[in-house]
């Protein structure tokens, strides 16, 4: 996420409100505080964008208007995707730099251009030649956030070093008044045709009776798409029977009962093209029972972008050896066939992985199990004493004012990533 430098300069037009707010309560209010002007730049809306076909490219139509009452000596536009879309033909007034994914934010490539010219109050304004973002092969769904700035915005303290660009540099252009820009980011959802296949694997086990068998299953993206679901969707969940006979000693950090089948969650709200989950449990196997069988299965909410449903369900088998025994042995488990009958029905709809579980947090870049967790998925100058409190109320209240605004812009960050 961009974060301002140490002294960045914040919209002076907001820390008067807050500071003058503070010095009205006292009856204190510096005409010249009061008429301080300020710029206050703001980006257009984008439209979310849709039908991109992996290898493909398209522009992003950004505006920036001044809707303070002072001229910014510079401007500088910030462009952050997720990692199904990087940018092409950069140019050399802009930078580009890499986030890592952590604290559940994705991973994020962002540009940052600088635009060395003044920016008038009441103008609006675009690059002379807009940004250009192409989509990866593992593009499905995708988040682009743009945001203004009227002073360089500070790197991600996990960010790379960043490369500038070497297309020739552009400029802000003016442009026709309209559809006045209000806010200082834009989240845009980017959609792409393509597929991701969500498929499972299954499980063999072989014990005696009292014995503890470790059962490892599977959930995978075999991609080519990466799939990110929208903030708090969490529908999407691996559906785990365990065998008859068995009991369940300890479940897997993100799995919880439901009755006799667990849900399972996810360690993040995205699953890489090639990544997913193993959800590994401990079962007791308490008695002998005739064709003993498991599953481990998709939930069946709408997927549009995984049409091959035959490898949603796979079967846990369990052989039971001998008579019994007195227990306290460890039992074996292996990997189990991925394919059997579908039982989700496609639709319409973006429904991605969710997590039932509380995930973990920090990358998962390729699914891994990520770390467990329980369930399932920030001096007076005055002439006497008297006035002492007075003033000094006063310059904490300025300084609260600021100190306020300081934060809420350190707080500008990605949708995210």
């Amino acid at each position: 996420m961009p974060i301002p430098r140490p002294g960045r300069r914040v919209s002076r037009a907001s820390v008067v409100a807050l500071s003058a707010a503070g010095l009205f309560a006292l009856g204190m209010v510096p005409a010249a505080v009061a008429d301080e002007a300020a710029p206050d730049l703001a980006v257009g809306n984008i439209a979310p964008i849709g039908g991109v076909k992996p290898g493909s490219s398209f522009d992003v139509p950004v505006t920036v208007a001044n809707n303070g009452t002072k001229a910014a000596d510079k401007a500088y536009i910030f462009y952050s995707v997720t990692r199904g879309l990087d940018y092409a033909d950069l140019p050399s007034n802009c930078a580009a730099h890499q986030v890592p994914s952590y604290d559940e934010m994705t991973a994020k490539s962002n540009v940052v251009c600088e635009f060395d010219q003044a920016v008038e109050p009441g103008v609006v304004y675009a690059p002379e030649k807009p940004l250009v973002v192409k989509a990866l092969d593992r593009a499905l769904y995708d988040d682009l956030r743009v945001s203004v700035w009227d002073s360089e915005p500070g790197l991600d303290e996990s960010a790379t070093q960043p490369v500038a660009g070497t297309a020739p540099a552009v400029k802000l252009v003016e442009r026709p008044a309209g559809g006045a820009a209000a806010k200082d980011a834009v989240d845009v959802p980017v959609t792409s045709v393509n597929t991701a296949d969500y498929q499972v694997t299954g499980a063999r086990l072989k014990g005696r009776v009292g014995d503890t068998v470790t059962m490892k299953v599977k959930f995978t993206n075999a991609g080519p798409a990466w799939v990110l679901r929208e903030e708090g969707d969490r529908r999407f969940n691996v559906l785990v029977t365990p065998p008859a006979g068995t009991s369940v000693v300890t479940p897997h950090g993100y799995c919880d009962a439901k009755g006799a089948v667990y849900a399972c969650g996810t360690s993040e709200r995205w699953v890489n093209e090639g990544g997913g989950e193993t959800y590994t449990f401990k079962l007791k196997i308490d008695k002998q029972v005739a064709g003993a069988k498991g599953s481990v299965a998709l939930s069946t909410e709408a997927r549009p972008f995984d049409p091959d449903k035959a490898n949603d369900r796979a079967d846990i088998t369990l052989d039971v050896t001998g008579d019994g025994s007195t227990g306290g042995s460890t039992g074996t488990s292996t990997g189990g066939s991925g394919t059997s009958t579908g039982n989700s029905s496609g639709g319409s709809g973006t429904t991605t992985v969710g997590s039932s579980a509380t995930g973990g947090s920090g990358s998962s870049s390729a699914g891994g199990t990520g770390p467990a967790a329980t369930g399932g998925d920030l001096a007076s100058t005055g002439s006497s004493e008297a006035t002492l409190p007075l003033v000094g109320a006063a310059t904490a209240a300025v300084g609260l004012g600021a100190g306020a605004i300081l934060v809420a812009r350190r707080r500008r960050a990605q949708s995210g990533s």
